[in-house]
């Protein structure tokens, strides 16, 4: 059994799959716009370009993702991804490309249960806790 995220956008997909490939490196395995999808069914003018389905691999964890209702306002409340990073270095520029255009919760330093964790909540509003794991 397996649990991966799915993130709603709400019309910020696009935006937030950049970001995420800067940010951390992620990498896009699958992404389906509602036009292409075989089901056209729940097609419309308004969502046809936007991203129905996409897949972001991110080091060996898969995030999924897409636009949902196109509302702009993504909404991540009572959630936080959490990154296992190698070194502190990799933690501060974790920490560094997330926190672009969003907020440092918790500037990266030693906690008694790793000598580097941080925490950020990106611009699209999803916080992370970034970590060198003991």
């Amino acid at each position: 059994m397996h649990v991966a995220p799915y993130l709603n956008f709400d019309g910020r997909c696009d935006e937030a799959l950049a970001f995420y490939q800067k940010a951390v490196g992620a990498k896009v395995n699958m992404m389906m716009r509602w036009k292409d999808s075989p089901d056209r069914t729940m097609c419309t003018p308004a969502n046809a370009e936007k991203v129905m389905h996409a897949q972001l691999q991110i080091g060996d964890s898969m995030v999924m993702a897409s636009d949902g209702r196109l509302t702009g306002k993504p909404d991540f409340k009572g959630i936080m991804l959490s990154i296992s990073a190698n070194t502190e270095a990799e933690v501060r520029t974790l920490c560094d490309g997330l926190a672009e255009g969003g907020q440092v919760q918790m500037v990266p330093g030693k906690t008694f249960f790793s000598p580097c964790f941080g925490m950020v909540t990106d611009k699209f509003g999803v916080g992370w806790m970034v970590l060198v794991a003991n």
